[in-house]
């Protein structure tokens, strides 16, 4: 049978089982989304960094880089790491150097770097062989405590170096300078924190354990970014975000209005929003006052150095300065939101979104272990000095009968220790002592230092069993963080400036546009352009060769305009941005996507409020809302459901007082039924107009039914067939109707 299960095979390396491919697919992506969450994007609750950059400073510690030493090449650095640590692409572990070194990047720079580390506007570092580094303060307080048993170490990749789980971490380096990572199904982004708002918050947890978040709020009232800014997000809305783990922070751009005399002004903005590059951030501004979208802007300059300062320039001195930069903020990056998502591995490697309070609490319980750890490793310490020391004693005790057993013994040390009653440990330290030694061998000495070392393990055997004790011991460590990276020292004051969004409307585009009239023409093969002014509608236009007439009507530079393709979408076109009208145009098609195999089908100014009638060629239509045929990008809105043989035909403005629909088909039957037959929808494919049995919709029209129908004649005329005659064409939605009336157009149409 043909899925009957197969024997297994035996070949040179074992048995091969058998096994659906899905399942094996299954368990191997499963396998690499745990190595991918545990070992790449995931930050550790307890030091705030990912493999990658424990790594790094380790390996930075033990080729001696401390923050007073000197630079070393980071070529060197990172081939130590990806030698002995970390088996990637060395490009990925330099990338991750540069950003530690970055203090745009970094609020608390782990690295010290020398050279050309990238800069705010986007530009790219310096190869490694090239920029030096070493590490920082933050990253010393990071690694301290490392070589006294803090924490535990397990074999590296290919099991011939140890490399540590987790660091010390005196410094609260998860909040303090924040992680973006993205995993399998998963993902995390913490914002930079200010370092002594942190230290206040761990204070007051140490005070009242189990605090709540609102109370650590007070302490931690908002993240804050390397590059500054303005945060504008409630204060309630990051309560939230720090009560659940999840949410965001509005931030946007610094600027001053700098005034220039004679009824001009420039705006100044002096920070930028965290991870905007600068660069784009000017291109897109330029862009926007190139495309016209932004026409209260008149230039945009970048005047920085050092500082950074970018200039903009408005068009008019009576345009506000917070109106205009409402619109930037809504129209590019100098304002965006931070999103937060706590997401990081627990003290037992399992990843979970922390609160504000439970991510504080895994730190300091970290850093109660790291005490307890670094405790008992010292009093291993004590322990073994005081045995030798004791030693020592009973050396000086009897000097010369230990010179003269050292002399005259092939083998003093076991005679000593039974002699004298010595460990093994104590007669060893004895022999190795030097001559030079003995001076320094006086018995008071030794005692005072023996006796220093008792109560000094006292204390910690004390602070072992004492949790009080060791909260005053981690509130010490924290009042000398706080000391050291706190707002009082250089670089910790807050950067982020907290504050509430003005109540300032920003303007919409119409707005910033000067309201001037202008005649839209546009021709059979889609060239448009538009003409200064409101000429008369049967002024002779010029056209290409080849082409010809096919839509002119009068608009405003403030108008959008709807265009209807055959396939059912519909386009939105800014007045303001069409061509002039002295040359023949541009092709439509270069201001919105509309596909080559598409034609177009209509083309009116919006009208707000209005509603209209769209119908396909089968005679299928609906009415629309004409505001939910706006389009917000160039690819258009999806508005009728066509199909290849029924593709979109007709769109007909339903002026206010016509209640009927007139409709002919290309059989010449006409048909007039009650426009509250139709149904008014946003999207779809529509209801049935009218009943053919050969061909399809000629042309449709709305009309108030007590006016009778009218059509124009090819001599211009109006021909009017009044309402007490129209009755025979009268019909329900989706009868046949009658034949037209006599001296209808030949072509089908109403006008």
């Amino acid at each position: 049978m043909e899925n009957e299960k197969q024997p297994p095979v035996v070949g040179s390396a074992g048995v091969i089982e058998d096994e659906t491919l899905i399942r094996a697919l299954g368990r191997r992506y499963l396998t690499y989304a745990l190595s991918t969450i545990m070992h790449r994007a995931l930050p550790d609750v307890r030091d705030g960094l990912k493999p990658v950059h424990r790594r790094l400073l380790f390996a930075m510690q033990l080729l001696k880089m401390p923050p007073d030493g000197p630079f070393k090449k980071s070529a060197r650095v990172v081939g130590d790491v990806v030698g002995k640590y970390h088996p990637h692409g060395e490009q990925s572990v330099y990338d991750a150097l540069v950003r530690l070194a970055q203090d745009f990047s970094a609020r608390y720079p782990l690295i010290d770097g020398q050279g050309n580390f990238g800069n705010i506007d986007g530009d790219n570092p310096a190869a490694m062989r090239y920029t030096e580094c070493r590490l920082t303060g933050v990253a010393a307080s990071i690694l301290r405590g490392l070589d006294d048993d803090a924490v535990d170490f397990s074999p590296n990749y290919d099991g011939q170096e140890t490399e540590p789980d987790v660091l010390p971490s005196a410094f609260p380096n998860l909040l303090a300078n924040g992680a973006n990572g993205i995993a399998v199904g998963m993902a995390t982004s913490i914002p930079p924190h200010n370092a002594g708002e942190l230290c206040e918050a761990l204070l007051h947890l140490l005070k009242h354990p189990g605090a709540s978040v609102e109370k650590l709020a007070e302490f931690v009232p908002a993240p804050d970014f390397p590059t500054g800014g303005i945060l504008i997000e409630p204060a309630a809305s990051i309560l939230d975000a720090y009560r659940t783990g999840r949410g965001g922070f509005r931030l946007r751009s610094k600027w001053e209005k700098v005034d220039l005399g004679r009824g001009r002004y420039e705006i100044i903005v002096t920070e930028i929003p965290f991870q905007v590059q600068k660069a784009k951030l000017i291109e897109r501004i330029a862009a926007l006052v190139t495309e016209k979208k932004l026409p209260i802007l008149a230039d945009v300059r970048d005047e920085s150095a050092e500082d950074l300062r970018m200039v903009l320039e408005p068009r008019s001195g009576n345009v506000d300065a917070a109106v205009l930069m409402e619109a930037l903020f809504r129209q590019t990056d100098l304002e965006v939101r931070i999103p937060l998502n706590l997401n990081v591995l627990d003290a037992r490697r399992t990843p979970r979104v922390m609160s504000l309070g439970e991510a504080l609490q895994a730190f300091l319980d970290h850093r109660r272990e790291v005490l307890l750890r670094r405790s008992r490793h010292r009093i291993g310490k004590i322990d073994t000095r005081a045995e030798t020391l004791d030693g020592y004693i009973i050396a000086y005790l009897n000097l010369d009968r230990v010179i003269e057993i050292i002399r005259e013994e092939d083998h003093p040390k076991p005679i000593m220790m039974a002699e004298f009653d010595l460990t093994d440990n104590q007669a060893e330290a004895i022999l190795n002592m030097r001559l030079r030694s003995l001076r320094k061998l006086e018995e008071m000495e030794l005692r005072k230092e023996r006796a220093a070392l008792a109560e000094e393990r006292d204390g910690l055997a004390a602070l072992l069993e004492d949790e009080g004790a060791q909260s005053k011991a981690l509130a010490a460590e924290v009042r000398e963080t706080r000391k050291t990276f706190g707002k009082d020292s250089p670089g910790g004051a807050r950067r982020t400036e907290i504050a509430e969004a003005p109540k300032v409307e920003a303007p919409s585009l119409e707005s910033m546009i000067d309201k001037e009239p202008v005649t839209v023409i546009c021709s059979e093969n889609g060239w448009i352009r538009a003409m200064k002014g409101h000429v008369a509608l049967d002024s002779e236009v010029k056209y290409k060769d080849g082409d010809g007439p096919r839509f002119m009507f009068h608009a405003h530079t403030t108008d959008r305009l709807l265009l209807l393709a055959t396939n059912g979408r519909f386009y939105t076109i800014g007045a303001d941005r069409l061509p002039g009208g002295r040359s023949m145009g541009e092709p439509v098609r270069l201001l919105v996507d509309i596909p080559n195999d598409e034609g177009m089908v209509a083309l009116v100014p919006h009208v707000p409020g209005a509603k209209g009638i769209v119908a396909t060629a089968a005679g299928r239509g609906f009415v629309l809302p004409e505001a939910d045929a706006l389009a917000q990008t160039r690819t258009g809105k999806q508005v009728l459901v066509t199909d290849p043989l029924a593709p979109a035909a007709a769109y007909i403005r339903v002026p206010e007082g016509d209640d009927s629909v007139a409709i002919v088909g290309q059989n010449r039957k006409l048909l007039v039924f009650p426009l509250a037959e139709l149904p008014e929808l946003s999207r779809g494919k529509g209801v049935q107009l009218q009943r053919y049995k050969d061909g399809g919709m000629a042309d449709l029209r709305s009309i108030a039914w007590e006016n009778g129908l009218q059509w124009s004649m090819s001599n211009g005329n109006t021909r009017t067939v009044p309402v007490d005659e129209l009755a025979q064409w009268r019909g329900k939605r989706a009868s046949a109707g009658a034949m037209a009336p006599r001296g209808f157009p030949k072509d089908n149409r109403f006008s």
